[in-house]
């Protein structure tokens, strides 16, 4: 039974400029959620670096859109690589930066993703320290087990509250939840209980049962295996407020289709099928 949810509007929406990066740049990509009426966007790193931050920058300025975050910094990249980072998101007055680790090669270690493992806990305090005098926060992600060799070496939600709570309670780091990313996990419920006012994104795409890719087949809302309204649900339950934000990777299903198309059904689909 699926618990009760507010009625959502384009206001609450959040659509990820990656949603579009199969078929858009930079410029085209924004252009095409303003006119779907899209009012918030997550911008993506490598978008703006192949259109160049300055003009990025100026387009951005210009176009009228809200960020709910820049996607995304990899603690194994180093500190000098998070804080140019930090720059950016801060640039393009990104409300939260997403934060990965970056794959085990990334990590530059020997023994292996047991010892990469160790080293969590000292660099996302050395995170929390560059993030504070930013007016972005970070926002943790953790991700598949299916990317944990070159994507993130934190594979559940609770191992990434693990490590968050290895920092005591002063830190300032929030949590980016991905339904694709945790679906699978057990005991899911609860662990999102305990995250509670740690949520600062809500990622939303479906699990295809039949899906052609693991990280680029990412199912439209309603067409896969999760129960999206109950997760919802349970978000609101934590007081959860913030955007609803659709992160679809869809190479060879959406990516393939006119971007228009593409927004039109995400927008059909609010409160119906997330």
């Amino acid at each position: 039974m699926v618990m009760p949810v507010r009625q959502l509007g384009l206001d609450d929406l959040c659509v990820h400029q990656v949603c579009v990066s199969g078929q858009c740049d930079f410029v085209s990509s924004l252009s095409c959620l303003v006119a779907a009426g899209i009012k918030r966007t997550a911008l993506w790193n490598p978008m703006i670096e192949t259109c160049g931050e300055r003009q990025a920058l100026s387009i951005w300025n210009a176009i009228g859109l809200r960020a709910d975050s820049l996607c995304a910094a990899e603690l194994f990249a180093g500190p000098e690589a998070l804080r140019r980072m930090l720059d950016r998101a801060d640039l393009f007055e990104a409300r939260t930066l997403v934060l990965i680790t970056g794959g085990l090669e990334a990590a530059g270690v020997e023994g292996g993703i047991d010892e990469a493992r160790t080293y969590l806990p000292s660099l996302l305090a050395q995170a929390d320290e560059l993030a504070r005098p930013y007016n972005v926060q970070l926002a943790f992600e953790p991700l598949h087990p299916m990317v944990c060799g070159f994507r993130s070496i934190v594979s559940s939600l609770g191992e990434a509250l693990d490590l968050l709570d290895q920092l005591g309670t002063a830190h300032e780091i929030g949590l980016a939840i991905d339904t694709y990313a945790l679906w699978w996990e057990d005991r899911l419920d609860q662990k999102l209980s305990r995250a509670g006012k740690l949520i600062s994104n809500y990622h939303v795409a479906d699990w295809l049962a039949d899906t052609s890719d693991l990280r680029l087949d990412r199912g439209m809302p309603g067409d896969g295996q999760i129960d999206l309204l109950q997760w919802r649900a349970q978000l609101e339950q934590l007081d959860y407020r913030g955007g609803v934000e659709i992160e679809i990777f869809s190479r060879d299903r959406w990516w393939k289709q006119a971007p228009e198309s593409m927004l039109k059904e995400i927008i059909e689909r609010l409160n119906f099928a997330y």
